[in-house]
């Protein structure tokens, strides 16, 4: 079943793990130092994100076309 993406839910991405360590390292950042989001967050549900994963949000932006942001699962 597909689920339907609402126009004001912006797109959230689940980041591999593998690829988790690389960002956070260019990011020059620890994950704890990521603001958190609930894995039961409707937007992250369907996502199946356990705590300790790192999701990426594509926001839509007038300024700048899209701005993303990473956000840490937590129970």
């Amino acid at each position: 079943m597909t689920e339907e993406r609402h126009y004001l839910v912006p797109e959230h991405v689940l980041i591999r793990k593998e690829k988790t360590l690389e960002l956070l390292e260019e990011l020059g950042l620890k994950k704890k130092a990521l603001p958190k989001i609930s894995r039961l967050d409707p937007a992250v549900k369907p996502l199946k994100a356990e705590a300790g994963d790192v999701v990426k949000i594509i926001r839509d932006s007038y300024t700048a076309g899209q701005s993303i942001y990473y956000r840490r699962v937590v129970k």
